[in-house]
Order: structure tokens, then sequence, then C-alpha cells
């Protein structure tokens, strides 16, 4: 028997909504209303407390870390006929179909710089743009942008063969009709992603400098087969925010701080954090990010756009600077949930070179078929509490992102509990630093030039070199890593069994299932804090026993989607939806739906503080 009387399009437990904040109407041509700023909170760490975004992460959040929201998967519904889920090629039809959705309010605008990916295609496909001119225009705005003027320090490098890559894509498009959907269309990564090219890949460290990688990650060789022009690297959280429990997001030895393009004193969150300011300021249609815990939801939210992190195994990691082989992997960020899900449909599948992936292939497939705009209708949605409390604006965002799906026919079950989630943040950073020196080992070994071979190494360059390297923190989590020994440890196995085991079946399954949901809900973060290189990441708790919204689904191995859904005092904040294995799909179909009502999304103004005045391009 369930615990909550159900009916669609209502609140079954909270009325009126928590926090004594009324429910707003939500219209579909209105944006939501912004909310007042409240003075952040500092947030205390306890003996757990580490960085929760993390391992391709972002910044420090609290203690403890979260699993639960799985079930077994009910997307029957959205698939084919005859229920099976197969991989076709993205092509233009699908993309005009689909993506050119009139209410795809993060892709309406012409401008090249803000356009979606299914306008960009319109346009080359009728001569008035080439992936040439395209291409120029992103290097442009990142000289005048990035690199001058408000000086984001989104991206850290270039690539020299950009332009020219672009003009033999273009002179092909005139005898061949292009089958993707990313065909012509720039695309950054962050700088821990291999390019066999001219490019280097460093995870922002000095360290790696001296020798560019020989061959293409998994992901990137996906992207180069469809087309895709490579334009660069992005800054990130040096070592994806794995070196310091004292780090500054955005922060790197060879990129510097990157800066919010909302308000160029707060921080991007991270660690992939030049992707999301990059994509957030139309220096690039979209790039690719990697997370072990938050290091795409946190600064997607934080720059107020998409962001999806995968299924483990859905997305190869070879090639990929690890933290962490069990929790690892790279995912879209993007300004729309259609571009998103235009990129996950070319990096999902299988990579021989990775056997998490071995099941990818099953399930990889076109995304874009799930973009429905009533993809809310009907779908069961547990909000889980114990995420939200760590801020009001973020909170009264929530309660109105709530109103909005149950006016749209989302089932809301309100709240739901997820179990485990104050005894996830010690497991995890125990697997986390001792995978974190086994992965990095083997991967340093597959850089054939490097002047460090190992962990050990790279502790002792650190130290020489601690003026560049070190000027802001330090490196206690190598230094923690480095003192573990084999993956044989009983500590080790110990550890890795519980926190799959919490965070997924105990946790996200269960919640999953106890009142038969298609997805979980929570904030993503509130309003970005203050950069701070002395101190650190300023990351507001509620409760500093409980980890952050990332925190269950990356344990697990399971998907979430963060998007925008409102603005706090101008600067964005968003909600995450996570769920079982394999169900992109249904999180796809879900935020699309929310998406085209709620037109949360606005482009940044790059002001120089909250409330403060526009920073002009540079000439």
């Amino acid at each position: 028997m369930r615990r909550h009387h159900e009916c669609q399009g209502q609140d079954q437990t909270r009325q009126p909504p928590a926090h004594g904040a009324p429910a707003l109407p939500l219209l579909r041509d209105k944006p939501f209303h912004e909310v007042p700023v409240v003075r952040e909170r500092r947030r205390q760490y306890g003996v757990a407390g580490h960085p929760l975004i993390i391992g391709i992460a972002p910044a420090r959040t609290t203690a403890s870390i979260n699993p639960r929201h799985l079930l077994r998967h009910h997307d029957a519904h959205l698939c084919p006929p005859g229920g099976s889920v197969s991989r076709r090629p993205l092509s233009l039809a699908v993309v005009a179909s689909l993506l050119l959705s009139p209410l795809l309010f993060a892709g309406e605008s012409t401008d090249p710089a803000f356009a979606s990916i299914a306008t960009l295609q319109q346009q080359m496909q009728s001569g008035s743009l080439t992936s040439h001119a395209l291409a120029q225009q992103f290097l442009e705005r990142i000289r005048r942008i990035d690199q001058s003027g408000p000086s984001l320090h989104a991206v850290i490098e270039t690539n020299p063969d950009a332009l020219e890559l672009a003009r033999k894509l273009d002179q092909k498009r005139t005898h061949e009709k292009p089958s993707s959907a990313l065909y012509g269309i720039p695309l950054l990564l962050k700088d821990n992603i291999d390019t066999g090219d001219r490019m280097h890949t460093t995870a922002g460290s000095l360290a790696l400098v001296d020798a560019p990688a020989a061959h293409d990650a998994g992901l990137v060789e996906r992207l180069r087969a469809q087309g895709a022009v490579i334009l660069g690297k992005t800054n990130l959280s040096e070592w994806a925010n794995f070196r310091s429990n004292h780090a500054s997001s955005g922060w790197s030895g060879r990129g510097g701080q990157t800066h919010s393009p909302y308000a160029l004193d707060r921080n991007p969150c991270g660690s992939s954090a030049g992707s999301g300011a990059a994509v957030a300021a139309g220096l690039v249609t979209a790039a690719i990010g990697t997370e072990t815990d938050g290091s795409i939801i946190c600064p997607a939210a934080a720059n107020g756009i998409v962001g999806i992190k995968p299924t483990l195994g859905l997305v190869s990691r070879s090639g990929i600077v690890p933290i962490s082989h069990s929790q690892d992997t790279a995912g879209p960020m993007a300004r729309n949930v259609a571009d998103a899900a235009a990129v996950l449909s070319v990096i999902a599948g299988s990579d021989p070179r990775d056997d998490a992936t071995a099941e990818a292939d099953r399930h990889a497939t076109d995304y874009t078929r799930f973009l429905d705009p009533e993809g809310l209708r009907g779908k069961r949605i547990g909000v889980v509490r114990e995420l939200a409390g760590a801020e009001p604006n973020a909170d009264r965002i929530l309660d109105q992102s709530i109103a909005l799906m149950k006016a749209q026919g989302a089932i809301v079950i309100d709240p739901v509990e997820l179990p485990h989630l104050k005894e996830l943040g010690d497991v995890e950073l125990t697997v986390l630093l001792y995978e974190f020196k086994h992965d990095l080992n083997a991967y340093l070994a597959t850089r054939p030039g490097l002047q460090v071979k190992s962990l050990a190494e790279l502790i002792g360059y650190n130290r020489r070199e601690a003026e560049r390297e070190m000027p802001w923190f330090g490196q206690e989590l190598f230094e923690q890593a480095q003192a573990k020994g084999p993956l044989s440890e009983v500590a080790y196995t110990q550890a890795l069994d519980k926190a799959k085991r919490l965070s997924g079946p105990e946790g996200i399954d269960a919640a999953l299932q106890s009142q038969q949901l298609d997805a979980l809900l929570a904030p993503s973060w509130g309003p970005t804090f203050v950069t701070d290189p002395i101190l650190g990441d300023h990351v507001v708790s509620g409760d500093p026993t409980v980890g952050g919204p990332s925190q269950p689904a990356a344990m697990a191995g399971y998907p979430s989607l963060t998007l925008p859904a409102g603005f706090a005092h101008g600067l964005p904040v968003g909600i995450v939806l996570f769920g079982a294995k394999w169900s992109e799909p249904t999180l796809i179909a879900i935020a699309y739906g929310f998406e085209q009502h709620a037109r949360a999304w606005r482009a940044p103004g790059f002001l120089d503080t909250v409330g403060g005045s526009p920073v002009p391009a540079g000439r």
C-alpha cells in the first residue's frame, strides 16, 4: 500500500510548499521570477568533510555523499515499437523535427554565438553560415571575452588546426550531405581529455605540459568521426579538484582562475569550470565535461546551463585523466536539453579500451527521440528534501519548479526518503583515494615523454614547483592517496562494496521502487559563491553530515541531469534529476518537458559583481 495518496498534477503531501513559500503559478510563456539573494552561510566541515564536487569534480562541499534513486527502469513507454532501444544515426532530419521547436527558448537565438545546434545546421544547410565562419567567430569571442575584456579564463588552449578542419568539412558538405547533427559544429573539451593532435592534455597541471597525448580519447574519436570540430580545451579545477580540500574551484596552475560570466567575482564551480563558463558565455555551442562527483552537475548549475552525467559505462573513459574507475564519466554540457541530448547521442557507445562500456551499445541511442514537450505528463517524480535546505533561494526555486511540474501533469511525491545519505561520505573518500593512486599511475604510463611517471613523482614535482603549482593550496589529497596500498586491500574492497550497495540497490533503487518513481528531484546547488583562493570554496550546506545533490548518482554510477530553473539576484539556480541505471531517456524527457515551460535560461551579462556593471569585451 502506498504511503501517499496520488493524483496527477497535484502535490500529494505538501500543502503549502515548504519554507512558507506559496506555490507560484508558472506559465509556459513567462520566465520564473527572480528571488532575492540571501547572504551565504559558510559550510562547516566535520571529520568526514571532503571535496564533494570532485573527481572530475567541482568545488568542495560537505562531508558525506548521497546514494539512492533507482528502480528498475520503466522506460518502456519511451521505446519504439517492440520495446527495444536501437542505435540510429543522428540525422539532420531528426534534428530539424525534434530540435527546432519554437519553445526551445535557449536555442531561439539566430546569433551563432547562442544559437542551438539545430539552428546552426539550418544556417549551414542554407549557405548563410559555414563551419569555418562559425569556428572563426567563436575564436574571436574567445579572444575578446575569455582572453581580454571580462577575461573569463575558461579556455586553456585553442586548437591551432581548428579553422583548417572546419574548412575541410565545409568542402565535404558541398558534395556530401551530412548525416550527423554535430557535423561542422565546434566543441570544447575539458583539459583532462586526450587529443592526439597539437594540443596538450594536462588536467590543468604544469607537470603534464611537456608531452601531448599520442592518441585521441575514445569519445574524441566518436566526435571527430561525426564531423565535430574540436575547437580547444577548457580550464578546470586542477586534477579535477582532487588535490586539496582547500582548493578554489576553477583554478589550475596552467590556466589560472576561471570566472562566472554572470558575475566575474563569483565562482563557476568545478571541476568542469571552463566547460560550463564557456558554454554559458557563448564561446562555443557545447562542451564536454567530466565528473567523479559533481563536476558536471555543479558547474552546469552555477553557469545556468544543462549538464548530463551519464550512467557509468555509457561513455568511454579511455584517454581521460582519471580519479576513480568506479565513478568517473564524461558527459555533455550545453545551453539546452536538445543540444545536450544531441551530443550524448554521439559520444555514447562501447569502446574496447574501456571494459566498463561493454554494455553501452545495448543502451546508447539517438537521445533526441525523447525530446517531448509533454515529457512531464504522467511521470512520477520524488522530491528528496534531505538534499534541500542548504540555501533558501534554491529551495524557493525548487518549490516553484515542483509547481510547474504538477501543472504539466507530473505526479509529485514530496518528500521521498533516500536511505543512507549520511553514511556515504566516508566510504566514498576511501574508495577515491585508493583508486586515484592506482588509476593515475596507470594513465601516466600511457603518456610517453612526460616528466612525471607516477603519483609519487607528481607530488615531488609540485613541491619543487610550489611557487607556481601551490601558491594558494596544497596537495594533501595526493599525499593521502599515495599512502594507500593496492586495490586488493580489505579496506578498499569493503569500502567499495558498501559505497555501491548503499548508493545503488539500497539507496536510489530502493527510493524509486518504494513509490514506483521515474526519477528523483533536488536542487542542484544554490547561487554560486564568491571566489576565494585563500580559504577555498564557500559551498553552502544545510546538514553538514549529508553530501551534495550529485553524490548518490555519482557513487552508484547512475545518471543525473541538471538544468536551469531560475535566478537569484542575477545568478543561475538549477534543479537536478537522477534515476535508475540507463534511465537517460526518462531524465531527458522530463527535463525537456520542464525546460519548454520554465523558460529559465538567460544569457550572462558579464557583470563585475552581483548588481554591478558589465565589463565590455576586449577589442
